[in-house]
């Protein structure tokens, strides 16, 4: 069950809003909501809410302990502990395969790989628990005494299998104590709409683009794959990788819209996890405005403990490559999520040390140059099969003897042009500008017509969105396998 299922829209949310409308007291909506989103965390795979709830407990314990014995070494000992703990569960589930794959391909052994499935989630409620711990440790908050509370923090449904990361002490007051007006509820269902339909709408079309031009996989025959690979035009390989730009920046962002819009609905605030990355004018500007509760997690809990760049040129390149390791390896458990983060370090480390210019280019061209390289950069994020991923990257340019232009990808292109210009301008605050001057003005035409979008849009997208998914079975949120 996913935000954009039908049994969650249909059913799942509006008996968990009518019942959370009238609980009695926080406690007894805190429990609506813990209830829900352990139905909804098990729905999948139900034998990985043990390990939800495991983990929720032995943080809270530990942190109980952390902070009872703070200023102290045993304070230490026991977040290492936390740490160990959180770290070597993710490793295990994340990592174990990949790592027996490997051994298995270069020296043969183990014979046969065991298959573990991956809890969804697990990157995101791990890094939330792991940061509630460290700043107990840190003394920021203290140790939340009622095991209750802190399994709402780290299970709710809003946001614990896709983010964005929400960090306790952003939420501890609401926890406790929050409330919901006419307005929170209306921005929170105009939210929670405009991110379906940016997902239903433009992000799953997306997707099919993507399928139909780069594949990876689609086909069960790896060498009849490789082969429609090599043949397929460059116009079509083009298209296919900036489908897939379009798709994983409207996906995820749209994901985040919906987490953020029924936190609305029930009182918690979340911070934004996207500022239009796509207009950023520099790998650094992009890293600020792409998930950034994952980027100032690093930063906070990774960069900074480090040294960050207190120590000296040579040790902030080692932090940085540090940094930009991990969050290839926590994007996913294969070598091409790892080069994929490499990848940016060395542009992150050309804009810092060797050529601090880049940032001072006319806009113009530093858009284009930080479009270019966040754009290879999503061709090998893509392909975990490097093979394939070279055979897309030659034909972009017509190095595999494949023709720049045929029927099928000029076909494709036009059919899918006029989409593609709406799914651009998407990715720009374009249609929210044009919503909030048109919701604004004094203009007795454009109150009219204010007042039509404000009250006709969401239900509209929200009809439009039921009806694309009752005849669609393309909907996967691309962020859960993480």
């Amino acid at each position: 069950m996913v935000f954009s299922s039908l049994v969650f829209l249909c059913v799942f949310f509006p008996l968990q809003m009518l019942l959370y409308t009238f609980a009695r007291g926080i406690e007894a909506k805190n429990t609506v909501l813990i209830l829900f989103s352990l139905v909804f965390y098990a729905w999948g795979e139900p034998f990985y809410i043990v390990l939800l709830l495991f983990m929720a407990f032995a943080d809270w314990a530990i942190s109980q302990l952390i902070y009872r014995y703070r200023g102290t070494g045993k304070s230490k000992a026991f977040l290492v502990l936390g740490c160990v703990i959180d770290l070597g569960l993710l490793a295990f589930f994340k990592y174990t395969m990949f790592l027996l794959n490997e051994t298995h391909d270069w020296f043969g052994f183990p014979s046969v790989v065991p298959q573990i499935a991956l809890p969804i989630g697990i990157s995101f409620y791990t890094f939330q628990l792991l940061s509630y711990m460290v700043d107990v440790y840190r003394q920021e908050v203290p140790a939340q005494p009622k095991f209750r509370r802190l399994l709402l923090y780290v299970s709710l449904f809003h946001q614990c299998i896709a983010g964005p990361i929400v960090r306790y002490q952003d939420v501890a007051e609401q926890i406790l104590c929050r409330h919901v007006d006419s307005e929170d509820m209306r921005n929170g269902i105009n939210r929670f709409v405009s991110g379906l339909a940016k997902k239903v709408l433009l992000a799953n079309v997306c997707g099919q683009i993507a399928s139909r031009t780069i594949l990876s996989g689609a086909l069960a025959d790896r060498a009849s794959n490789m082969a429609t690979l090599e043949s397929a035009s460059a116009l079509a390989l083009w298209l296919g990788c900036f489908a897939y730009a379009l798709q994983i920046y409207l996906d995820f962002s749209a994901y985040s819209d919906m987490a953020i819009g029924m936190g609305l609905m029930v009182g918690f605030r979340y911070k934004e996890n996207f500022n239009y990355p796509y207009l950023a004018n520099s790998i650094t500007d992009f890293w600020r405005r792409w998930h950034m509760s994952l980027s100032s997690f690093f930063r906070d809990y990774v960069y900074i403990p480090l040294g960050g760049n207190r120590k000296g040129k040579a040790r902030q390149a080692l932090n940085l490559l540090i940094v930009w390791f991990l969050t290839g390896m926590w994007h996913g458990a294969g070598w091409n999520f790892i080069l994929w983060g490499l990848y940016y370090f060395v542009f992150l480390a050309l804009e810092k040390f060797l050529i601090p210019g880049l940032q001072r280019l006319p806009a113009f061209f530093a858009h284009l140059y930080t479009l270019v390289v966040v754009f290879f950069g999503w061709v090998l994020f893509y392909f975990t099969d490097f093979t394939q991923g070279w055979v897309v990257l030659k034909g972009l340019f017509c190095l595999n003897g494949n023709p720049l232009v045929n029927f099928e990808g000029q076909n494709l292109f036009l059919n899918y042009l006029f989409f593609l210009i709406v799914a651009v301008i998407a990715c720009t605050p374009l249609p929210r500008i044009l919503y909030h001057r048109v919701c604004s003005s004094t203009n007795g035409a454009a109150i009219a017509l204010g007042t039509v979008l404000e009250y006709l849009l969401p239900v509209a997208g929200l009809l439009f969105s039921i009806s694309y998914l009752v005849g669609d079975s393309y909907n996967p949120f691309l962020y859960l396998q993480f």
